[in-house]
């Protein structure tokens, strides 16, 4: 099998693709993909796919909200209101992890936790 060297960026309009070869039937089995976009989850038993899945974010809505760790224990639940929030203020904080993924160029996916004494607040700007 050829093996390639790039030099520079790679582009690709769709996506890219590992995949592996059966040496005795030459069935092309689908490893990895990746350059998608996001697949948003629902709120119903699902079964991941390599071809859908892998090699992508998978993104689970609020069903039962995101978790904000409170330094006093009194843990609370944060959530856009999922149509016109474009600003998070984390105030009085501690140790925090946000995560930013783009949807499209308007919309944005947006998790992780922080810990502080204050709640962080989804406004519109």
């Amino acid at each position: 099998m050829a093996k390639t060297t790039f030099s520079g960026p790679v582009r690709s309009e769709d996506t890219f693709k590992t995949v592996s070869k059966n040496a005795t039937t030459g069935a092309i089995t689908e490893v990895i993909t990746l350059g998608d976009g996001p697949v948003a989850l629902g709120d119903e038993d699902k079964t991941l796919t390599n071809a859908t899945h892998s090699g992508r974010t998978l993104v689970v809505p609020a069903l039962a909200a995101n978790v904000h760790l409170d330094s006093n224990a009194d843990n609370v639940s944060v959530y856009s209101d999922g149509n016109s929030n474009s600003q998070l203020t984390l105030t009085d904080f501690g140790l925090f992890e946000i995560n930013i993924l783009a949807k499209d160029s308007t919309n944005y996916y947006i998790w992780g936790y922080q810990e502080g004494a204050d709640v962080p607040a989804f406004a519109d700007q």
